[in-house]
Parts: structure tokens; sequence; C-alpha cells
């Protein structure tokens, strides 16, 4: 497998270059960062490179997915914790306060993609669009179990919440507006327990 040791273990140079791409990726921009950077700064060959990834839109890709893993983990951290679906969106959206007041905070890497990456058909574009539907099914599924007749409406405005917050955290005091988006995650679960 391609990526991978004799072992079945993922090779280190494959995870230094995905962590070097993740760091300048999400800090300068997907089209702004070349390949050469990510070899350079990795401390690995082209050939490396291109032994793991095919193409630059690939590495941008598994680059996503390893931040969908992420926000994946944060869920299931939130979920195994234990309490009501309430308690594990309020912990969710606690995480994504968390990361907009955190350093060197620039956004969504999602929407910076898509953004980026416009064309529906560009695997980039399709891998944001897969995350965003399983994290609007996982929201929509939480809210459900308090009540399945709203649910749909508030998993949409919890996504557009955090969008809002995701852009306005690069833009303003990323701590009021982590606070913000609490409450209006808040208003939601109120309006849900009616």
């Amino acid at each position: 497998m391609v990526g991978y040791n004799v072992r079945g273990q993922v090779s280190e140079a494959r995870s230094r270059l995905l962590a070097t791409a993740t760091r300048i990726f999400y800090a300068e921009g997907l089209h702004s960062v070349g390949i050469d950077r990510v070899v350079a700064e990795a401390k690995v060959t082209r050939a490396t490179l291109y032994r793991h990834f095919k193409s630059k839109d690939e590495l941008v890709v598994a680059y996503l997915r390893s931040v969908a893993g992420m926000e994946r983990d944060q869920v299931e951290q939130a979920r195994t914790a234990g309490g009501t679906a309430a308690d594990v969106l309020r912990a969710v959206a606690g995480s994504i306060a968390a990361g907009i007041s955190s350093a060197g905070f620039r956004g969504c890497a999602f929407l910076n993609a898509a953004a980026e990456y416009p064309d529906p058909a560009h695997p980039v574009l399709r891998t944001v669009l897969d995350h965003r539907e399983w994290f609007l099914r996982t929201v929509t599924d939480l809210f459900a179990q308090l009540d399945e007749r709203s649910a749909a409406s508030a998993g949409r405005h919890f996504v557009m919440l955090r969008d809002g917050a995701m852009a306005a955290g690069c833009l303003t005091d990323a701590t009021e507006v982590g606070e913000t988006f609490r409450a209006g995650v808040e208003g939601l679960l109120r309006a849900s327990a009616t």
C-alpha cells in the first residue's frame, strides 16, 4: 500500500509530508503553497512525495481528510464523555469556540478550501462537501434526540452559526465570537427543548 511500510504502518516520510502540508496549507492557503515548499520543509525528495501522493491535489485531499478526522475525533470524545445529546452539542460548540480562539486560527479549513476549489467535480471540493454532509448529519441526529420535528432546521442553523463564527473569528475578537456562537447554540437547544 502506498504510504505504508512493510508492517502496515504509515511511513514516517508520509506523516512528515502530511504534517508539513497541514501546517502551511492552513496558514497560507492551498494554491499559494507549491510542492517544492512542502518537499523542502518536510525534508524529503520530490520522488518521496510522489511515492506517497500522486499529485498536489491528492496531498490537499489527504490534508482535508486529516482535518476531518480530527473533527470526527472531537465529536466522538464528546459522545463518549456521556451526557445527553444537548451535552454533546454543547461540547462540540465548546470545541469549535476554543478552536476559534486558538493561536494561529485562520478560519475553517473546509470553507477556505471550498473558496479555492469551487469546481463541484474537483476532488478537493468533493472532500469538503463529504465532510460537511457528515457534520450536518451528525448535529441533526443529535438534535433529533431532543426534538425530531425541528431537528433538520436546528442542524442547518447550527452549521450556519458555525460557518459564521469561523468567518467572524478571523475578522473580529475571537473570544467574543466564540461566546456569541455558544449563545446561539444555547438558543437552538432551548428551542429544541420546547
